[in-house]
């Protein structure tokens, strides 16, 4: 019988693996010799209370069911978020809590929004425990969305459901035996991409930290400047590389170690990812031509390519100030927010294959009017699909859109003015990072608006990666019924 003694019981390995991580950035608190013991405290504290909650739900049979496999999803999060906090809130930088939490929370759901004004001159512990939140929290969101997302037909996720059980109570092998293979291709792109920075220019510490952030399609920076601190078209490159490799379906992968060499030319979603990057480019790049930014016709090319690639994916690097390129590329860039990668990657965002669903319905809606009585059978990567699954996936973004609205609203009440609370919003539940206007665009940051901002947008940013469902279904009454 399944309870929540499971549930509690993988969150305690869950922070015990966040404590071991903290260690890291306390090794370069030593070498560099930074007037504080943030992370050992913290590793401490995290580490002593995961065992606790390991040892107070060991069972001799660990199952989880629907019930507990929603609540394990958002509680995990949620308890990453706040234990990732303690670093922040006992080092010698003086965040409050709120601070410390949005931060914390920003890190492990890959969004990239910051509340610290000065990366330049922030400790090296800090910058780099930024980064390994995002690592942990990109790997984190593959597994769940290739284990345990399709099992809770969460908006469509059951598209892309492994072969193997269909019920929840069977899950925990099955999602051992992915994770596996998973995190090996994660850890070698990893490698690979910090390999490629450091041969292009970057510092061995900068190179492993926007490694990190690179594939976990997170954004965060060393820099104040972002990407753009290095000025060289080449680490540009490479980081536009593989924010792709870390846009696409990690499944693919997954089939691509299984014998399926043509997978990545096969896939639909993939396909769908690179075609819309094509056309957001060109359009960027000729918009680029008509107000005459840049001289250079490459430069336009490169700033238009990367910084497309980088909103699309909802990784939120930067080059150039996005908002003084005018009125249209606000727009634009708010379009691309929306829209995000594909699903079982790292990226965010409503994603590609969701609009795929829209448009067949729609051909397929328009297609009945001109023919009443033809039977159209519905298909998507070769798979048949029912009107209940098309179904799900337009209520998943009539929701989404929604959501975006009332975080939007309750900004606006918070105190923020039109464009950063649209802005906002839209960077938080589409899990992006920088937002538009002086206040929290790409040359700004979350530090100043109210602490109640900074809770609304932690709950985006919490919906926004967990697929909204896995979040709202905890709060019907009917879902805590026997």
């Amino acid at each position: 019988m399944a309870t929540n003694k499971t549930v509690f019981f993988l969150i305690g390995i869950l922070l015990v693996v966040l404590g071991a991580s903290m260690l890291a950035p306390y090794t370069l608190q030593v070498i560099y010799k930074e007037n504080s013991h943030s992370f050992i405290s913290a590793s401490f504290v995290t580490i002593f209370i995961g065992i606790l909650f390991i040892l107070a739900n060991l069972e001799k049979e660990f199952k989880l069911n629907l019930r507990q496999t929603f609540l394990f999803s958002s509680l995990a999060w949620i308890m990453v978020a706040t234990f990732g906090s303690l670093p922040f809130l006992l080092s010698s930088q003086e965040f409050s809590f709120s601070e410390a939490f949005f931060e914390s929370m920003s890190g492990i759901t890959t969004t990239g929004a910051t509340i610290i004004p000065d990366l330049d001159n922030s400790p090296k512990s800090i910058l780099l425990w930024r980064a390994i939140m995002q690592w942990l929290g990109g790997i984190g969101i593959v597994v769940m969305a290739i284990t345990i997302l399709p099992l809770l037909k969460v908006g469509g996720m059951q598209l892309f459901k492994m072969e193997g059980p269909d019920s929840t109570e069977k899950i925990l092998p099955r999602t051992f035996e992915v994770a596996t293979i998973i995190i090996s291709t994660y850890i070698v792109l990893t490698f690979l991409c910090g390999l490629f920075y450091w041969f292009f220019g970057m510092t061995l510490f900068d190179s492993i930290s926007h490694a990190m952030t690179t594939i976990a399609t997170g954004g965060f920076s060393t820099h104040n400047d972002s990407i753009g601190f290095f000025n060289s078209s080449n680490i540009e490159i490479v980081a536009s590389i593989f924010i792709i490799l870390g846009s696409i379906p990690f499944i693919s992968y997954l089939k691509f170690t299984q014998g399926n060499k043509r997978i990545f030319f096969q896939d639909v979603q993939i396909k769908g990812l690179i075609f819309l990057l094509i056309i957001s480019i060109t359009i960027m790049f000729f918009y680029l031509v008509f107000i005459d930014y840049e001289s250079n016709l490459f430069d336009k090319i490169r700033i238009s390519s990367f910084n497309v690639i980088s909103i699309l994916s909802g990784t939120g690097y930067v080059t150039d100030d996005f908002g003084l390129w005018g009125k249209f590329s606000l727009i634009f860039f708010l379009l691309l927010m929306f829209i995000g990668g594909c699903a079982g990657s790292t990226a965010c965002g409503i994603k590609i294959f969701r609009l795929q669903m829209l448009m067949i319905f729609l051909k397929n809606q328009i297609k009945k009017l001109i023919y009443p009585n033809s039977v159209i059978l519905t298909k998507y990567n070769n798979q048949k699909i029912s009107d209940s699954f098309i179904n799900s996936v337009i209520i998943f973004i009539f929701t989404f859109l929604f959501i975006f609205l009332i975080i939007a609203m309750l900004l606006s009440i918070s105190g923020l003015d039109f464009i950063t609370s649209i802005s906002g919003a839209a960077s938080a539940i589409s899990n992006v990072g920088p937002g538009l206007g002086d206040v929290i665009g790409p040359n700004g940051n979350y530090k100043d608006i109210p602490n109640l901002s900074k809770w609304i947008l932690s709950f985006g940013m919490l919906l926004g990666r967990l697929e909204l469902f896995a979040v709202l279904v905890l709060f019907f009454p009917s879902f805590w019924r026997n």
